[in-house]
């Protein structure tokens, strides 16, 4: 099969690999569409702190059930399939409190083991959800806009919240979609006015504002940009609450005398849930979220080679690539 690997930071390289093979518990899957994330921008960079190379990226996964050597999964041959990507061991001190999803010894695909930029995968049928009612680009979304979701489910966002979203990339359109929903007044920042725009064009009833000297009640860094990060807690009214989804390598301060001062509380956000998955998913299925429009381009497997250096750059104006497997 054919196999995408990053090597080292700025060298990937497309190569010919043994076709794998479905153990106990899992079902090989037939790769359809991979969604080009920031922590694949940022592993390509050498921007990512949890990954070591060489490693096939890829972790926003759609696909179709190849081979299900075990039958009790509720799963058939031939389905059309979203991957939750986040391996939990199930036994940790996070899992047990029901939090897989920051599990103490979590293996996330494309991360910490390889991903979904090849053509065949196994994956724990535990780990797949039925894609009904989807078509491959939709299901390859979910993962990325789950993220959002779980984010303002975690802030407990509602009605009565000024919500700003600090980054306009995919995630942050995420936290979005599901902060409108909840019924929240939400503004979005973002130093690329092309995001702004589509932001503008593409999602009614949110604001787009350059933030100076305003005040919200829930505050989403999704930038990971240590100077944005330092920076949100002046964003904040008093009592507010400032949530980091957005991760960056290495140390940031915060000026303690004006978080102290609001009283404000600090969330991070990691990953997402079954849960929010289903909580995507059935906004997708109630045309709840635009899929379609968040789609830059389609390219194909080999096209990424040569494509990542020039979508890690700043003002590319994309919003999500999605490679055709």
């Amino acid at each position: 099969m054919r196999s995408l690997v990053c090597e080292a930071p700025l060298r990937m390289k497309l190569v010919e690999r043994p076709d794998p093979v479905a153990g106990p518990g899992e079902a090989l899957i037939r790769i359809q569409r991979v969604g080009v994330c920031g922590t694949d921008l940022h592993a390509f960079q050498g921007n990512q702190p949890f990954l070591e190379y060489p490693r096939v990226l890829g972790h926003e996964l759609s696909g179709v059930v190849s081979e299900l050597p075990d039958s009790n999964s509720g799963l058939s041959t031939g389905d059309a399939v979203v991957v939750l990507p986040y391996l939990e061991c199930g036994e940790c001190v996070a899992c047990r409190a029901g939090k897989p999803n920051c599990c103490v010894s979590i293996k996330v695909l494309g991360v910490h083991c390889d991903g979904g930029m090849q053509d065949l995968l196994a994956v724990p049928a535990t780990h797949l959800l039925p894609a009904t009612g989807l078509d491959a680009d939709q299901a390859a979304l979910v993962e990325c806009l789950s993220i959002g979701a779980h984010a303002v489910r975690r802030a407990a966002v509602c009605e009565s919240d000024s919500v700003l979203v600090i980054g306009a990339g995919p995630i942050g359109l995420g936290v979005v979609y599901f902060a409108k929903n909840a019924g929240a007044r939400v503004v979005v920042s973002d130093r690329d006015d092309s995001r702004l725009r589509f932001v503008e064009d593409s999602i009614p009833g949110v604001e787009t504002a350059k933030v100076d000297g305003a005040a919200f009640d829930v505050v989403f860094d999704v930038t990971g940009n240590r100077h944005s990060m330092s920076g949100a807690v002046e964003l904040l009214v008093h009592g507010g609450r400032l949530v980091f989804v957005g991760l960056v390598k290495g140390e940031f301060s915060i000026d303690h005398p004006a978080f102290h001062k609001r009283e404000a509380t600090l969330l991070s956000s990691r990953n997402a849930t079954r849960e929010d998955f289903v909580t995507v998913m059935d906004a997708m299925r109630s045309s709840v979220i635009d899929t379609a429009s968040l789609i830059s381009q389609r390219v194909q497997l080999e096209d990424v080679v040569d494509g990542m250096e020039r979508w890690s750059q700043p003002g590319s104006g994309l919003i999500k690539t999605i490679v055709c497997v």
